[in-house]
């Protein structure tokens, strides 16, 4: 399962347990049973990104997948299932044609 986690201004849907910063979580998937297990690994990914800093810019600015994804994070599973709004589609390439 995949989670898009996005930073809120207000309390959101899980708070960081070190610097209290809200986040909005978008799950690809939506089964309760399947959100509870993963909740323990959201809060350990927010755990670690305070390696470096212990304040709210510990966190990155823009969304991010958990898991971890190579691709960009608004063209996740978990940000096209879960309803982000500000999913932005790029359109297709279009070739020149051949005259």
């Amino acid at each position: 399962m995949q989670v898009l986690v996005r930073k809120t201004e207000g309390s959101g849907d899980v708070q960081c347990g070190i610097c209290g910063q809200g986040f909005r979580l978008y799950w690809e998937r939506t089964a309760n049973h399947e959100q509870v297990g993963m909740e323990m690994t959201i809060r350990e990914a927010l755990h670690r990104q305070h390696m470096e800093a212990t304040d709210q810019s510990a966190h990155p600015v823009i969304p991010f997948n958990v898991p971890s994804w190579p691709g960009l994070p608004q063209f996740s599973a978990a940000a096209l299932l879960g309803g982000l709004s500000s999913v932005r589609r790029v359109p297709a390439l279009t070739r020149p044609s051949a005259n």
